[in-house]
């Protein structure tokens, strides 16, 4: 494999030729900040653990300055853009500054959240700065769609890093944390300062690492069915379980049995949850449900006695 060039990376300066070229102005409505620091985009690629046989897919390229760090190293590297603009000038860009590997570069020109096939091999690696406002989305949505995708380095709003990687008992543990932790184990991999992108955003940036589950959480329930036990538990947060799980189980009784038969206390809350005790409510709900249409006589007059 031939060395790119020295200063094939975007700079500052670089970047805000192509902008000015491009007559692109950053939207905060599709949380665009785009990275003008090399040493930064070369510093996610090392954290992300990029190899040189990875099949890299990013999401939100952008003018392309992740997207060049990331063909120096990887073997293949597919780009995920909904901006027409943007869409259009990155393979030029990618041709002009690095056209050595410019046939290792794909770009599918799209809404991440609508994404259900890429070109080439299967992706290994999701190397992305998510745009802030659908972060959490889009990472779920590509991890669900894209199986073959083991480990994954996303920088995103600091507070949704930590969200992201909460454990159960912590203030910031919800929806997200949970829902992740189905497909990996996570955890915070660095800060990002605010100088490195332009324009500077108002909030601080944070990479999440993720690293998939080696074997997929084993369950009879469906994804679908723990991710709804899931919602429930923290649409009210303050509440018991029995309660906030009332409406999902169909009353408080119910959900009082399902927790019983799952070895959780009806009195405890979703934020003290680990994903495999969601995992076992769901199975419990499905068994409950299977004994009442094989009996719809019997009542739940003796929750966990099932």
């Amino acid at each position: 494999m031939s060395s790119p060039t020295p200063d094939a990376l975007l700079g500052p300066a670089d970047i805000r030729e192509l902008a000015a070229a491009l007559g692109v102005r950053p939207t905060k409505q599709r949380g665009q900040n785009f990275v003008i620091d090399a040493n930064t985009v070369r510093r996610i690629v090392r954290t992300a653990q990029v190899r040189p046989d990875d099949v890299v897919v990013e999401v939100g390229p952008g003018l392309g300055s992740l997207t060049l760090a990331l063909l120096e190293v990887a073997d293949r590297v597919t780009a995920v853009e909904i901006d027409d603009v943007l869409a259009a000038a990155l393979p030029a860009t990618i041709a002009a500054r690095m056209p050595e590997r410019a046939d290792r570069f794909a770009l599918v020109h799209t809404d991440a959240m609508h994404v259900t096939e890429l070109p080439g091999p299967p992706p290994t690696a999701l190397v992305a700065n998510l745009p802030y406002n659908v972060a959490v989305p889009v990472l779920l949505h590509m991890l669900e769609t894209f199986p073959s995708i083991e480990r994954t380095l996303v920088m995103v709003q600091s507070e949704v890093a930590d969200r992201l990687a909460a454990a159960p008992g912590s203030k910031v543990y919800g929806v997200p944390s949970v829902k992740a932790n189905w497909y990996a184990e996570v955890k915070r991999a660095g800060a990002i300062g605010r100088n490195v992108f332009w324009p500077a955003p108002n909030v601080d940036s944070g990479l999440v690492a993720l690293t998939r589950r080696t074997e997929p959480l084993k369950t009879t329930a469906s994804r679908r069915e723990v991710f709804a036990v899931i919602d429930a538990a923290f649409a009210q947060r303050r509440k018991t379980l029995r309660a906030a799980l009332a409406g999902w189980a169909g009353s408080a009784a119910a959900a009082e049995a399902a927790l019983v038969a799952a070895g959780v206390s009806p009195q405890a809350r979703g934020e003290a949850l680990t994903v495999e005790e969601f995992v076992r409510i769901a199975e419990h709900k499905a068994d409950h449900n299977a004994e009442h249409e094989a009996d719809p006589e019997k009542e739940d007059k003796e929750p966990g006695q099932q």
